[in-house]
């Protein structure tokens, strides 16, 4: 299925910056702008009166200003000055005597500071207006409260159930709300209620926000779409009244849908704040609860939220008469990813030799999002190449990097270095081709991958599997090491490569003991526990542990023999084909790369036999 989409988030300007530009500017004027002025004493004053050296005087109630004219550097020159006024009644008659002409000075009150200040405080005012108008908002303090939400006419929501696929029974199980939104008289009619809430809950990019807008587009009515954390910001009381303004504006349209995307930062469980208190956001959460118990759903108001963390939640957002219905999104199966596959690539142009059907055999546990993005990554490869059409190929190269990462052609290694490399991933190769229900490989490459990976042998399951024996888990362990055991038979010690294979072979073992009860010491007991909010109950902090000391020993020993019976199984498959390792390690250090024909050659009969009925 096509993965979510996402709003894209606008930039913020803050009413902040206007009050940081406008101080600016202020000091900027007052410290560059404002002219120099000499302070004078009143008898050195009067003296330059009767010299007849000064003019334009100002006369105000508490000071005088005016020109000075005085000598600088050997030159003439008039400059500003100011002076205290005293209480001189011989002042007036002085001036007339020798002819300054002077005038009254209205005093610079802070009324008219403002005043003059004014015009530029108008100017910042409609700059910041506009540039908020540019970004889509209006002014942050008079839209604090107001719901960000996303609103889509009926007409603007083009998606709907064709433009998705992989996720039939979740279709299935919202078709009956769709029908409520177009004819509510038919269930009303025998006193039956729509579920007030649906929590959609699936892996990330198993497109739960693109099946709520699909059901919108089914049912043709408006769309409210906004994240569980745009409702909290820093200010109390903020999010409550988001919340109450969406459901207000919700009801004002309806019928209608209101999608909460990513509910756990909006819904997560009241008493995991580790400080303490009653925050915003579990004020906010507290208003949701409300709005969700006061709506009135024959109105065709129909919440709908997204999660791919239901374990978190606060129980009483999940009780019957809010989120009545928790539909899953689950990861596509074969069937689904070709319909996917299909979807993403009707804009594609692709070659003949392009088999979908073994594109989506090939890419088990891929959800929507990654189909969409191997199909577009495809579609770069080949035009990169300058080809006409998307081939195999292309496809097959963007699994790769989906699942190992883009190829390091600048990562050097020293020949030792590559001879260990070889060896190793050869070892998985030939125990993996070697035991029974291991998936079949395509694919043994030297050529460094990703952040760390310095080969590595790709392994494509034929199908899906949903359970696992426990022989086909420790035929897995096998494979792991199979590397490990390699390095130490041709090299006769272990190197740092193994690490990832040994932390997957151990998390492996440790579920096998203590989860899946595979281990006839410890018995059909297990101790693992789900993890969940704290002081719920519900597990997510984990607790004490439920188990003695003794029985901790007894699970690490017995992690220990799986893991060393896995050690010994591979070190016999590679001590016995060790002809054929040193072959096959020789040949991929000479093309970098082995696969299709050469390799199941190269791998022997029985694998090719397999890969053929495949």
């Amino acid at each position: 299925m096509a993965g979510e989409e996402k709003g894209k988030t606008k930039p913020r300007f803050s009413f902040l910056y206007f009050v940081l530009i406008a101080l600016i500017v202020y000091l900027a004027a007052s410290l560059l702008i404002k002219p120099k002025v000499e302070e004078v004493d009143y008898s050195d004053f009067l003296g330059y009166v009767k010299e007849g050296k000064v003019e334009d005087l100002k006369i105000g109630k508490e000071t005088i200003t005016g020109k000075l004219t005085k000598k600088v550097d050997g030159k003439a020159e008039k400059i500003d000055f100011k002076t205290t006024k005293v209480d001189d009644p011989g002042l007036v008659p002085l001036l007339n005597e020798n002819g300054v002409s002077y005038a009254g000075k209205l005093e610079n009150t802070i009324l008219l500071q403002l005043l003059l200040w004014l015009p530029l405080f108008v100017i910042l005012g409609l700059f910041w207006y506009f540039m908020m108008k540019r970004m889509g908002r209006g002014p942050d303090f008079m839209s604090v409260g107001r719901s960000k939400a996303k609103i889509y006419a009926e007409d603007q929501v083009k998606v709907n159930f064709t433009d998705v696929a992989g996720v039939d029974e979740a279709e299935e199980e919202l078709t009956e709300v769709i029908e409520f939104l177009k004819n509510p008289e038919k269930f009303q009619r025998l006193g039956g209620k729509i579920p007030k809430g649906i929590l959609l809950v699936g892996s990330p990019g198993t497109g739960k926000t693109l099946l709520a807008r699909a059901v919108a587009g089914e049912a043709g009515v408006p769309f409210f779409s906004i994240s569980g954390s745009e409702f909290v910001e820093m200010f109390v009381g903020v999010g409550a009244a988001r919340v109450r303004d969406l459901f207000s504006q919700a009801q004002d349209r309806a019928p209608c849908i209101i999608f909460v995307d990513e509910l756990d930062a909006l819904g997560k469980a009241r008493g995991m704040n580790p400080t303490g208190g009653h925050d915003e956001r579990e004020q906010t959460l507290n208003q949701l609860l409300v709005e969700m118990d006061g709506f009135d759903p024959r109105k065709g108001l129909i919440l709908m939220s997204a999660t791919n963390r239901p374990e978190i939640l606060d129980p009483a957002l999940l009780r019957p008469g809010r989120f009545d219905r928790h539909v899953l999104v689950d990861k596509p199966d074969k069937k689904g990813r070709l319909e996917i596959l299909k979807i993403h690539s009707k804009d594609i142009v692709l070659a003949k030799n392009v088999d979908l059907t073994k594109i989506a055999a090939k890419t088990p546990g891929f959800v929507g999002a990654d189909l969409a993005n191997i199909a577009n990554e495809a579609a770069l490869l080949a035009a990169r190449a300058g080809k006409d059409a998307v081939e195999d190929e292309d496809f097959d190269e963007a699994i790769e990097r989906a699942v190992a990462g883009l190829e390091k052609k600048n990562r050097l290694m020293n020949q030792q270095e590559k001879e260990r490399v070889a060896y190793h991933e050869v070892g998985h190769a030939l125990v993996a081709s070697s035991l029974p229900g291991t998936d079949p490989v395509e694919k043994i490459s030297i050529v460094p991958r990703g952040l760390a990976a310095l080969g590595y042998t790709l392994q494509l399951p034929t199908e899906d599997r949903y359970l696992m024996t426990e022989t086909e888990l420790n035929n897995r362990l096998a494979t792991l090491l199979g590397g490990r055991v390699a390095e130490e038979i041709i090299f006769k010690e272990p190197s740092t490569g193994a690490q990832n294979d040994l932390m997957k072979a151990t998390d492996i073992a440790r579920s096998m003991v203590t989860e899946y009860g595979m281990s006839e010491k410890i018995g059909l007991v297990t101790f693992e526990r789900e993890r969940g909010p704290s002081f719920l109950g519900l597990g997510g902090l984990e607790g004490p542990k439920e188990h003695s000391d003794d029985t901790s020993r007894e699970i690490d020993n017995e992690i220990r023999r799986v893991i060393d019976a896995a050690y010994d199984t591979a070190k016999k498959i590679l001590t016995k084909e060790d002809r054929r390792l040193r072959r096959m390690a020789k040949r991929l250090l000479e093309v970098e790369v082995l696969e299709d024909e050469e390799l199941r050659e190269l791998l022997g009969r029985r694998k090719a036999k397999t890969a053929k009925g495949d």
